[in-house]
């Protein structure tokens, strides 16, 4: 049986709607839905959630531990939210805030202006620094990596856009021949 699929989630603070194949998780930062495999069946305990699968065919085992983790996800986004922060290096780039909306100077012949969607708050702390919040882990990540495609790292100065947790490999320049 799955590890992490027979582990019960813990709904403690949180709204739960089951309709069919569809699930509603209400919190202090929002909401989320999100459709479900019809097979995966779901079970609340007074504070506790389970995912329960059907049988030990190949995919539901795979579907079991995948439908109790996008679950509990979706609890912790409502309840404490996801952020990632991202870092900006090179002379001259930075980012500004005009409004809800981000304006990037990455060293191209034009700015680049990025509209994040509703559910996404974006602040810049600094003119070099990033920091992108929500409730919905999958979109935070999406927009972060999207922002990071727009400028990636490049391994020689390290200029680019990077997640603050990132390491980038450095390779050596070159040398000065005879």
């Amino acid at each position: 049986m799955s590890r992490i699929g027979k582990k019960p989630v813990n709904i403690k603070g949180v709204t739960i709607t089951l309709s069919e194949n569809t699930i509603l998780v209400k919190g202090k930062l929002g909401e989320l839905a999100r459709s479900l495999h019809p097979n995966m069946k779901i079970e609340i305990n007074g504070d506790e959630l389970t995912v329960i699968r059907p049988d030990d065919l190949k995919e539901n085992k795979a579907l079991h531990g995948l439908t109790r983790a996008l679950i509990q996800n979706m609890v912790s986004g409502v309840t404490e939210g996801y952020s990632k922060t991202l870092d900006i290096v090179g002379v001259g780039y930075r980012v500004e805030a005009k409004g809800a909306n981000m304006l990037f100077s990455l060293g191209f012949s034009h700015p680049i202006y990025f509209m994040p969607p509703a559910e996404i708050k974006m602040e810049a702390p600094t003119q070099t620094q990033l920091k992108i919040s929500g409730c919905d882990k999958e979109l935070v990540g999406l927009i972060a990596a999207k922002i990071r495609s727009f400028k990636k790292p490049e391994p020689y100065k390290g200029k680019g856009i990077k997640y603050s947790t990132e390491i980038i490999k450095r390779k050596a320049g070159k040398t000065a021949g005879k």
